[in-house]
């Protein structure tokens, strides 16, 4: 579960003489032992009677029987992007580890799949036995909430690969299926409804542009400062380190219903990018005043002068998910999201012509 890979051979050694040590290379072994030991008993709490083999294994063990009658499995791979650079320039580590695990479980989630277990993998140039346990944290958290196994992992410490205080979080999710509700764009038909539901924030995308905003055009120095417009002072990475929602919770009633059709979850790309892709050669017309309009992206778009039509490809707007239902069942599913508490909305439909088409 914990290698440190060794660094490239331009790093300094320690002294031009006398025994070197790996630590003098830059790898620190004890350090990667002292994150996983703090992490076990995180790990191990979301161990259920399918996984068979301990934290610290060489690899994880599920068993499979009894998944359904025509089990499909449904596999997905992440990561968090350059949001890992704020978390760091302010020491706060764990809700990245929980937004990739829930960015996995709703990529997989669109294909109608629940999910299974969890790897994760770290890379950083110094190992910080904290920002290392502290991510993971995150990540056995998030597992534990949403029924997964947190099966294992690699944290590997590259000196010369990555600076020393940064680090790259990455995942893999495996989902299950019944093949009979598997959902691959097959049901999709011109006329179909679209109704959404919110994210919070920029959720997992975006960041790169939304970076270069706050530190260039809002001109703030550093991520505790308060981010504009936001009612309770809430500071950047406040706003910024919000958890990307999961969607499981409030999709699960409908997996087995006929009448929905698609999902799309809204990641890099956004609405344009994303809805066709589950569209299965159609496209569709979406109306973006319908969508529930956050601070956060009025400000950023508004500071940063960003193109209308760009701003809708570089971040998901407010849209984190989007169910395409059958149009006769549309207003009975919005109505049963709403009696669930979710805040739904409905924002366009299907149409035989490719691609996204703004009606607004």
């Amino acid at each position: 579960m914990v290698e440190s890979i060794p660094p490239a051979s331009n790093q300094p050694a320690a002294s031009s003489s006398g025994a070197l040590t790996y630590r003098d290379a830059g790898v620190n072994i004890d350090a990667a032992e002292e994150a996983l030991a703090a992490s076990k008993t995180a790990i191990r709490g979301t161990f259920g009677p399918r996984v068979l083999a301990d934290v610290g294994s060489f690899g994880g063990l599920f068993r499979a029987d009894n998944l359904g009658k025509e089990p499909v499995l449904v596999a997905t791979a992440d990561g968090v992007g350059t949001k890992i650079r704020i978390a760091t320039s302010i020491s706060r580590f764990n809700t990245v580890g929980r937004c990739l695990v829930q960015h996995c479980i709703n990529d997989a989630l669109v294909q109608g799949a629940e999910p299974l277990f969890f790897l994760d993998y770290i890379g950083v140039g110094k190992l910080n036995p904290e920002m290392v346990a502290s991510a993971i944290t995150g990540v056995a958290a998030a597992c534990k909430d949403h029924g997964v196994a947190l099966l294992g992992g690699e944290t590997a410490e590259m000196p010369g690969v990555y600076p020393d205080d940064e680090f790259d979080l990455v995942g893999t999710l495996v989902g299950v299926v019944e093949r009979e509700h598997l959902l691959d764009g097959s049901r999709v038909k011109s006329g179909d409804r679209l109704i959404g539901l919110p994210s919070n924030g920029l959720h997992t995308n975006g960041y790169s542009l939304a970076r270069r905003i706050v530190e260039q055009r809002m001109a703030k120095k550093n991520y505790l400062e308060p981010f504009p417009g936001e009612p309770n002072g809430e500071s950047c990475a406040d706003v910024l380190l919000r958890p990307h929602i999961c969607y499981l919770h409030a999709m699960r009633p409908f997996l087995q219903r006929k009448e929905l059709h698609a999902m799309a979850h809204i990641t890099g790309g956004g609405v344009p990018d994303n809805l066709p892709r589950v569209l299965n050669g159609k496209g569709a017309q979406v109306s973006r005043s319908a969508v529930p309009p956050l601070n956060v992206f009025r400000q950023l778009v508004a500071a940063g002068e960003v193109p209308m039509d760009e701003a809708w490809r570089a971040f998901n707007m407010g849209v984190g998910f989007v169910m395409v239902v059958d149009a006769a069942a549309a207003i009975g599913i919005f109505d049963d999201l709403q009696n669930a508490g979710e805040k739904p909305f409905h924002m366009g439909q299907v149409t035989d012509a490719e691609g996204v088409h703004w009606l607004d």
